[in-house]
């Protein structure tokens, strides 16, 4: 049997390299950990041709009259929005600081994202699926909702706001 040699150099590289994935693997063990960072966990379908229709078999929740905010059952602030080419519905949103707030995302049409910047909302919009996110605002101001998966043409334009007002101010 012959024995493999490893020039010292590329042995340095193996070493950096190895470091460089686990230091990946800690940072994200440690957003997963402390930031609540994971991939969505419920997986509910539903039929994107029939999801504006209220009519029991398509969306329901998703009907044109059933978007914004809304609280459950429970008392919990729940958005439902649709993205659609080339907008999100509804296009402006206020909600309270410092409150649970859980976020119901479908696509009409094609593979959309949704992006808040300066926020941990951020979640693909698959057609055929719900996505859901639950979050918290911890700042007041106005933030940007912004499409981050290419969806057409006109992607660039796709965009909407949400509002965070002290809990006070808000109003359903």
């Amino acid at each position: 049997m012959m024995a493999i040699h490893i020039h010292p150099l590329e042995r340095k590289w193996l070493f950096v390299i190895a470091v460089i994935i686990l230091l990946t693997w800690v940072v994200q063990l440690y957003y997963a950990l402390n930031k609540s960072t994971h991939p969505p966990s419920n997986v509910e379908v539903i039929d994107s041709v029939r999801l504006h229709l209220n009519d029991g078999i398509g969306g329901g929740e998703f009907a044109e009259t059933n978007l914004g905010v809304k609280r459950d059952k429970n008392g919990q602030l729940r958005v439902t929005m649709v993205a659609a080419r080339y907008s999100f519905y509804p296009q402006e949103i206020v909600l309270p600081l410092g409150e649970s707030i859980t976020f119901r995302f479908a696509s009409f049409d094609v593979l959309h994202g949704l992006h808040v910047p300066f926020s941990n909302l951020n979640s693909m919009v698959v057609p055929g699926y719900i996505s859901e996110v639950t979050t918290e605002f911890t700042r007041e101001g106005e933030f940007p909702i912004l499409c981050n998966e290419y969806c057409g043409t006109a992607h660039a334009f796709m965009y909407g706001k949400i509002k965070i007002v002290a809990k006070e101010k808000f109003k359903l």
